[in-house]
């Protein structure tokens, strides 16, 4: 179960976003696409460089605007490369673009990410990886797990007795709600 409960209440940085904002479900798409994004750029390095981050990943993102941030070319790259405020890895810049557009391409078949999403809910850790993988880049295990229990289609980002996790009892999560469904794959987590 999750140790954040445990390190994050009443820290100035990981707490706002615990008690608030981590396993809470998101709907728009440049609200996923900023989580998505901040969920990439943190790896090999700890969530709370990225929540320090944030403001300035919000301002050199456009807002995390994807039809903004899917218009980027090549002076935008330069440009985010450029800037100290964020994480400078052209790969991690160069996935967010791409993710962007293909988020585009997904308003077409599912209306929005968030459609998308939920028309392939619920599924395991590893199915979501391998969707993940043939759609966006830069997403590995960990990132797609991450992204997903922090909107609430995995389980797993806080524990059961955690003050956060029974503020949320009236969300109705959807991994509570395909467990009461009867789905089973979340045995593996």
């Amino acid at each position: 179960m999750s140790g954040y409960c445990d390190v994050a209440p009443g820290h100035e940085w990981h707490g706002p976003y615990h008690d608030h904002e981590y396993g809470v479900p998101l709907t728009g798409d440049d609200e996923l696409f900023e989580r998505l994004v901040l969920e990439i750029n943190q790896a090999g390095l700890s969530w709370l460089t990225i929540l320090k981050k944030r403001e300035s990943f919000r301002a050199a993102y456009d807002g995390f605007s994807v039809d903004a941030v899917a218009a980027y070319g090549p002076a935008d790259i330069d440009r985010l490369l450029a800037d100290p405020g964020i994480i400078r890895n052209r790969l991690k810049v160069q996935a967010a673009i791409h993710n962007a557009q293909m988020i585009q391409r997904l308003r077409s078949s599912h209306g929005s990410f968030h459609g998308w999403i939920a028309a392939n809910h619920p599924r395991g850790k590893p199915e979501w990886v391998k969707l993940f993988g043939r759609t966006f880049r830069f997403t590995g295990g960990e990132i797609v797990g991450e992204f997903l229990m922090s909107i609430g289609y995995l389980p797993g980002a806080h524990r059961p007795d955690c003050p956060a996790m029974i503020a949320m009892s009236n969300l109705d999560l959807p991994w509570q709600q395909a467990i009461k469904a009867g789905f089973q794959g979340y045995s593996a987590l």
